[in-house]
């Protein structure tokens, strides 16, 4: 069934919170963009692709009051339903004009609230909703952590500089590096615990963390300390390597998104 997390999500989105929409169309535009131009295969443009994908993200808040979650639909399979059936629908409302003839909007049917094989869903669709959500939880931490802290994160993490480089970088010994690092891990933890419970409608979805090495809840101290054992040094260093990959594949998918929009 649907978080509480979710359900206050999608009920500021029903209220027109425009915080929320800002939200949710900076953390999936690009993952529908990028899908609805892959599906559309030169039948529609960039400038298209653009205004269905904001239609996708009406539709998916508009229709809402209809899931049950006891049929099983991810998050991802609902926003990719929802994206198919506005580009058909503009295809669709295209060929009609091209006869001469007037089309009105399709009916959406319920059929994307079932945990269907046939919706089409990849595997490198799942993925990219999934790095969506890791960037989302990377943004809100990089906003609230203190400036330094974010920057040794970035450098150590996300660039792949050692530590004694990143150290001699900003001026600081390599236990600091290691401690403020460890700082930032564990608040980023904490947020990805949090945007991955708003964008899951199912258990399969909450456990996507860990089956792509993301261990949010190891056994070490809280506050991010750098006390923890070998066996938790060797958790950490998997967490960081996954967030690196996630965030360098998540910038491709911009990359993509933005050449296309230019």
């Amino acid at each position: 069934m649907l978080t509480n997390m979710t359900t206050s999500f999608i009920a500021r989105l029903r209220a027109n919170d425009e915080a929320a929409w800002f939200e949710l169309w900076e953390t999936f535009g690009p993952v529908i963009r990028v899908q609805l131009t892959r599906w559309g295969k030169g039948r529609i443009g960039v400038e298209t692709a653009r205004d269905l994908s904001q239609e996708t993200l009406a539709a998916l808040s508009n229709s809402i009051d209809r899931y049950d979650p006891a049929r099983g639909a991810r998050f991802s399979t609902w926003l990719l339903a929802i994206a198919k059936h506005v580009l058909g629908d503009e295809i669709d409302r295209r060929m009609a004009l091209k006869r001469g003839a007037g089309k009105a909007n399709a009916q959406f049917d319920e059929t994307w609230m079932k945990a269907d094989a046939s919706m089409g869903v990849d595997e490198e669709y799942e993925a990219s909703v999934f790095r969506a959500k890791v960037e989302a939880a990377l943004r809100k931490v990089e906003t609230e952590s203190d400036f330094m802290d974010f920057s040794i994160y970035r450098m150590r993490v996300l660039d792949g500089q050692s530590g004694k480089d990143v150290a001699e970088a900003v001026g600081v010994s390599e236990p600091t590096v290691s401690r403020r690092l460890a700082k930032v891990r564990e608040t980023l933890r904490r947020r990805l615990m949090e945007v991955i419970a708003v964008y899951s409608f199912t258990d399969d979805e909450l456990d996507e963390a860990s089956r792509n090495g993301l261990t949010l809840s190891p056994n070490q101290d809280s506050m991010g300390s750098g006390d923890a054992g070998p066996a938790d040094k060797a958790t950490d260093s998997a967490f960081d390597e996954a967030i690196a990959d996630i965030y360098h594949r998540q910038l491709e998918l911009r990359a993509v998104d933005e050449q296309s929009l230019l």
